[in-house]
């Protein structure tokens, strides 16, 4: 017996109420400037799809080390406060509600596309397969990275709580950790990336310590209510593997989180970008071991599909990602039956407003 729930429904969110259910998918869209400040397109572009109930920004680095794109934006200087808080100034004067996503690429990464003085860093040395691009010199090979020694893991843990805080003068409602596809968090929880021996690998427990100890202080500073965290269970994306404690790990994560009192989960799936599908039952323990909102994503773009899943109790709130992009009036469109319109995958990561900004609304 399942009872219908509305995607357009209201939500309380922790601490704040959404207009409804839907959720805007963080997606990285290189807009930022060379020297990673946010701009006024960027705000453009939040303030068209402020009609989602929630927005979550592009990945967002909390430090110099963790900028491992090219023109992804930071949060951890003057500059890029005052930039991000146009943004979400904009976005709260057309009635919405933003979390800045934050995003330390750890080991994926390449110098050309770090300031100077930085370093490519990660819980061992272990370099990815494959190249990245990069401005200066197009498509370069992963570097292999630094391990990390004690300092710079506490250093990494107290840029999450700068950045956090920063946020909340940039006037963000919230922040959601990145702790899914491959980034620095993930990196800590997967055996692929992770073959430390000491307090922060080898057993489910030291692997998960970095995750936990992030969302900890984070909300401590801001207020549990104010944060949320992402997760890939099972995710392959930038080099990850699955291991055989990898449904252990992810029950025990998700637990941790909930004592915490993190205001919610954003567990993606992606099979149907063709990544091995989340098993049901690593889901289900999700679920129940969270005790906080869970947000459904991965490959959601109609509303049968959504409040099916909302009927079902598998969540309480869908991430919309892809469809976003060239649907600004997604809510809209979404509500009212009407058609999407296909984003161009050419302009997924070029600088300027075609592609980005530039898709109309109906009417």
């Amino acid at each position: 017996m399942t009872d219908q729930v509305s995607l357009f429904s209201a939500f309380t969110l922790g601490d704040i109420t959404l207009a409804n259910r839907v959720v805007m998918a963080p997606m990285t869209r290189c807009r930022a400037t060379a020297d990673h400040t946010p701009t006024p397109l960027m705000a453009t572009y939040y303030a068209q799809r402020a009609t989602a109930g929630l927005i979550v920004t592009e990945g967002t680095s909390p430090s110099s080390d963790g900028l491992g794109y090219a023109r992804i934006p930071g949060i951890f200087n003057e500059a890029q406060v005052t930039a991000w808080r146009a943004v979400t100034d904009a976005v709260h004067a057309r009635g919405g509600r933003i979390f800045v996503q934050m995003m330390h690429t750890g080991r994926v990464s390449h110098p050309l596309n770090m300031p100077e003085g930085t370093r490519v860093l990660a819980p061992s040395a272990i370099g990815m397969s494959g190249t990245m691009w990069t401005d200066q010199q197009g498509m370069q090979p992963y570097p292999v990275p630094v391990e990390m020694t004690d300092t710079d893991i506490e250093q990494a843990i107290e840029t999450f709580v700068a950045g956090a805080e920063a946020a909340m003068k940039a006037g963000f409602d919230g922040v959601e950790l990145h702790g899914a596809n491959g980034y620095l968090i993930d990196q800590f929880l997967n055996t692929a990336s992770n073959r430390r021996t000491d307090r922060w690998g080898g057993s489910v427990e030291n692997r998960l310590r970095f995750a936990v100890e992030v969302a900890k202080r984070v909300a401590e500073k801001i207020g549990a209510g104010r944060v949320g965290m992402r997760i890939s269970p099972f995710g392959v994306f930038n080099d990850m593997k699955p291991d055989e404690e990898m449904g252990a790990l992810y029950a025990l994560l998700a637990a941790h989180l909930s004592e915490i009192g993190l205001a919610y989960i954003h567990v993606v799936d992606h099979s149907a970008m063709g990544a091995p599908a989340v098993p049901d039952s690593v889901k289900a323990t999700i679920r129940a071991n969270f005790k906080g909102t869970y947000i459904l994503s991965g490959g959601y773009d109609s509303v049968a599909r959504a409040e099916e899943d909302l009927a079902a109790r598998k969540g309480d709130l869908v991430a919309f990602g892809r469809p976003f992009i060239a649907n600004p009036d997604l809510v809209a469109r979404l509500r009212d039956g009407k058609a999407l319109a296909a984003p161009n995958p050419d302009t997924f990561y070029t600088p300027g407003e075609a592609g980005y900004s530039d898709y109309p609304a109906l009417g």
